[in-house]
């Protein structure tokens, strides 16, 4: 069997390589004369998989290590037979991470308390549902805002105008969808954006074009109240420089970037292969997972909560320092700054989770307690 795959997805050796041979490629370069012998295709969301790639090709299984999938045609895979999967919910946790190093650092720059603001989720699937958990838990006001839910199920749903309306924080999680009433495309437009509250902050980190990039830039001109954390662009790799330039934090598509996603993601569609061929899988994740950096860290019973979760946080990952190399590499003409893009992401350095840190607390602390377990780290 041949196996062809973005050469950024990790533990391809541990486990495809019994299943055959393994050629990789970066993943923009994988075009239909690199497919054309392989037998299974294995890539992440920068690469385009339809039948313009595959037509002609023995390929006969997709996976793509990734959440999303709005760079596979799926309904070319139904008409032709090729199977396919996903990773869904694989790197929801390093997504969860972004969006509180993402609040923490602007919640410093105005002298705000996190505590007061409500916060606007639009999207609740893997990544959008984890984050509701995690803020409702801190104890924070929360709406959400997921029409195809709120069609299918009973549940606390708002609509997007109320989300716009009432929300000082709003975070985006859909997918990127272009046709039907629900579609996302532009879901924040020019007239959308017009109608943010004052001094709202806006985090994108789900598909680029759920926002219009050119309206964005438009507003954030005319209204410098607004705050705006952007981790993905329309028409990546190429960014708009100017509009980097009016974020407060800008990322190159790294929210989920944690390692512990990544190879939740390879582990995933191996799992999905495994079964698609119907064989029991050889093959684990637990004895490949790396252990963390830091091991555990200690809080006295007296610790201010405010500043026990930004030193929990931040201790594990600060977007900080991600928005700094992203900014480093906005220079030079645009092909330079579409390899520093691509070079960004797969360079990127070992990143773990919140939610793996074990926290010693001596004593009883209920405020303490509560944060550790919103967090989802582990008390020790």
């Amino acid at each position: 069997m041949r196996l062809l795959a973005d050469e950024n997805i990790p533990l391809l050796d541990e486990f495809f390589a019994g299943f055959g041979s393994i050629r990789r490629m970066p993943g923009r370069a994988i075009d239909r004369a690199a497919v054309r012998d392989a037998d299974v295709l294995l890539v992440r969301s920068v690469t385009r998989v339809d039948g313009a790639l595959l037509q002609g090709s023995s390929v006969g299984f997709v996976g793509t290590c990734t959440i999303g999938t709005d760079h596979l045609d799926l309904g070319y895979f139904a008409e032709t037979g090729i199977g396919w999967a996903s990773a869904p919910g694989c790197n929801a946790r390093g997504v969860v991470d972004y969006v509180l190093g993402s609040v923490l650092t602007l919640a410093e720059d105005e002298g705000v308390d996190l505590a007061q603001r409500t916060y606007g989720v639009v999207g609740a699937g893997q990544v959008g549902a984890r984050l509701v958990r995690v803020l409702r838990g801190l104890g924070w006001r929360v709406l959400v805002c997921d029409p195809p839910r709120a069609a299918a199920e009973d549940g606390d749903f708002v609509s997007l105008p109320t989300i716009l309306a009432q929300c000082d924080v709003i975070s985006l999680h859909t997918p990127l969808t272009r046709d039907g009433e629900d579609a996302t495309l532009h879901l924040l437009d020019a007239e959308r954006l017009a109608r943010l509250r004052a001094g709202t902050w806006l985090i994108n980190a789900s598909r680029g074009a759920v926002v219009d990039n050119a309206a964005l830039a438009a507003e954030l001109r005319r209204r410098p109240d607004l705050k705006a954390v952007l981790d993905v662009w329309e028409g990546e790799p190429e960014v708009d420089v100017a509009l980097a330039g009016l974020c407060r934090l800008a990322t190159p598509h790294i929210a989920g970037y944690s390692l512990d996603g990544k190879l939740r993601g390879t582990a995933q569609v191996y799992q999905a292969f495994c079964e698609h061929l119907g064989q029991v899988p050889a093959v684990s994740l637990a004895p490949l997972m790396p252990p963390p950096w830091l091991d555990a860290l200690g809080l006295a019973v007296a610790a201010d909560p405010a500043w026990a979760l930004a030193t929990l946080c931040r201790a594990v990952y600060d977007p900080r320092r991600d928005d700094a190399d992203f900014r480093r590499s906005l220079h030079g003409d645009a092909a330079s700054r579409r390899a520093a893009f691509d070079a960004l992401r797969k360079h990127y350095p070992p990143r773990r989770e919140i939610d793996g840190l074990r926290v010693r607390l001596d004593g009883p602390a209920p405020a303490l307690e509560q944060l550790i377990e919103a967090l989802g780290a582990t008390r020790v």
